[in-house]
């Protein structure tokens, strides 16, 4: 039985009458950059998160780098990231001429660890930048008292959390803005790059709404330097489809989830299972073990046609990106043995109890013949 770490085919027969007839009406519209579709979307999208305001942007970095921009956050300045998590993160901070300062994960989320942040705040730093990995929220409470006790914004890298809860609260709308990916693989995925950010600040989504758009509100008269970040019409109208269903496909991902847990607790003895604190209500975008060998692990299942990734296989700290900051192995070793050690398995709405089971039968085989 082959297994693909993700199925693209599955989500469109599934949607295909919703997603056809949402393409027929784009064509029609012959309005085909921030239209209706993108207005819709954004206030959806907005009244889905619990926040005032939603922009649509091209992707997840942009929407990070835009709000950041807003803030006039640049060279000088310091931005609190996680030592664990996908470079986009960096990237955005590096982006406007600001320096990422790195902090350890709470290995047992492998989110960023609230109590290290404190000790790395400096007269320089601007936002603290917490990433809902994996579909499970940062533990953002103590997060925003820290920012909100040194003055500090927080933005949310809400990238891979599309409907996670954090005390009954949605990611998007847990600090003073948010960045989101629509990337295909995503929970909210679309079939192309896009992204949005969200926030209860007004004043703030003007100003990103006029830096998406040439740094213009009026056609041919721009105010600032802006750029070319706008969430393209079609791929808004596919994202309007998919939000309906976003809750039941998260649904389905928290049984599978489920599932594997309970299947692998006693099973998969050199296994590390994914940790859940009471407070976060996971959406599973990925469903991420760790191995001491996951190499071999990875290998075996593998040969038994079971599709998994590794996310992420380099730190930002170790790459050739950041090499400039000569932050040498060991620096954050949290973070380094999390990249040696995990491996994600099949999680989909689409993934059915045959997969699931051929899964965890020839992991568990695979880890007694890795002792």
């Amino acid at each position: 039985m082959k297994v693909p770490f993700v199925d693209f085919v599955s989500p469109y027969q599934e949607l295909k009458a919703e997603l056809d007839e949402a393409y027929a009406r784009f064509m029609q519209s012959a309005w085909y950059v921030l239209g209706k579709e993108v207005e819709a979307f954004e206030a959806e999208y907005a009244a889905y998160c619990g926040s005032k305001h939603c922009i649509g942007v091209a992707n997840g970095l942009d929407a990070m780098h835009l709000v950041l921009r807003a803030w006039e956050v640049g060279p000088g300045d310091e931005v609190i990231v996680p030592s664990n998590t996908y470079i986009a993160t960096w990237l955005a901070v590096t982006a406007v001429g600001a320096t990422p300062v790195p902090v350890e994960p709470d290995p047992r989320t492998c989110n960023i660890d609230p109590a290290r942040i404190e000790a790395a705040i400096t007269p320089w730093t601007k936002v603290i930048l917490p990433v809902h990995l994996y579909g499970q929220t940062a533990d953002m409470q103590p997060i925003n008292d820290i920012a909100q006790s040194h003055g500090l914004k927080v933005l949310e890298d809400a990238a891979q959390a599309q409907g996670a809860k954090c005390h009954g609260r949605f990611a998007g709308a847990l600090g003073d803005a948010a960045g989101h990916s629509f990337y295909p693989t995503k929970n909210l995925g679309s079939f192309g790059d896009a992204g949005a950010i969200t926030t209860d600040d007004a004043e703030l989504a003007d100003k990103v709404r006029t830096l998406r758009n040439y740094g213009s509100k009026k056609r041919y008269y721009n105010e600032v330097q802006g750029i070319n970040s706008r969430l393209d019409e079609l791929q808004a109208a596919f994202l309007r489809v998919k939000l309906q269903h976003l809750d039941e496909w998260n649904a389905r991902r928290t049984k599978l989830a489920a599932y594997y847990l309970r299947e692998l607790m006693d099973r998969a003895t050199h296994i590390t299972l994914p940790f859940v604190p009471g407070w976060t209500e996971p959406v599973w975008h990925l469903f991420t073990i760790r191995h001491p060998q996951r190499d071999a692990l990875q290998a075996k299942l593998t040969e038994a046609g079971i599709g998994t990734l590794i996310h992420y296989p380099v730190p930002p700290h170790l790459s050739g990106a950041y090499s400039e900051m000569k932050l040498e192995r060991g620096t954050f070793p949290l973070a380094e043995k999390i990249a040696d050690t995990i491996l994600s398995l099949p999680l989909g709405p689409h993934v059915t109890e045959e997969q699931a089971a051929h899964i965890v039968q020839v992991l568990c085989e695979a880890d007694a013949a890795l002792k």
